[in-house]
């Protein structure tokens, strides 16, 4: 097969095209560089105008949520609440010399401070008296107390 060359070709650059056409920053004219720059300015102007705008809706937005108690003490959304202890330490405190019911336990872990944005809680409580058998000991069907 015969290789193919692509032929040069010269092309005059029309000031309405600019730099964004050519590719060749030495056809441009200064008055051509001097526009685009300016264009690109107010560009800029306009976009750090909406950053702040949006910073201030935010800023409403943040404050708001806060009212309701989602945020953070550093201010962003928080999804997963942070707790003192984990979730097993909590449930030993609370069925210590007791004998609780999962859903009693599940209740009483909240009731002591555990933090939890978990629709299905109580499955959780379960799994975890069911897995730590080294500190929890199974009384009768559904009825758990701490070792």
């Amino acid at each position: 097969m015969a290789k193919r060359t692509k032929k040069k070709t010269s092309k005059k650059v029309s000031k309405s095209a600019g730099a964004r056409s050519s590719g060749k920053l030495g056809a441009v004219s200064f008055e051509e560089l001097q526009a685009e720059m300016n264009r690109r300015a107010k560009v800029v102007g306009r976009l750090e105008r909406k950053r702040e705008r949006l910073h201030s809706e935010l800023a409403e937005v943040e404050s708001e949520l806060a009212s309701y108690g989602a945020l953070s003490a550093s201010g962003g959304i928080r999804r997963r609440p942070r707790n003192e202890m984990n979730l097993v330490d909590t449930l030993q405190s609370v069925l210590k010399n007791k004998t609780m019911s999962v859903t009693d336990a599940a209740q009483a872990a909240r009731d002591a401070g555990y933090m939890t944005t978990a629709a299905n809680f109580r499955t959780i409580v379960n799994q975890a008296l069911i897995r730590e058998t080294k500190v929890f000991k199974k009384v009768s069907r559904g009825q758990y107390t701490a070792k």
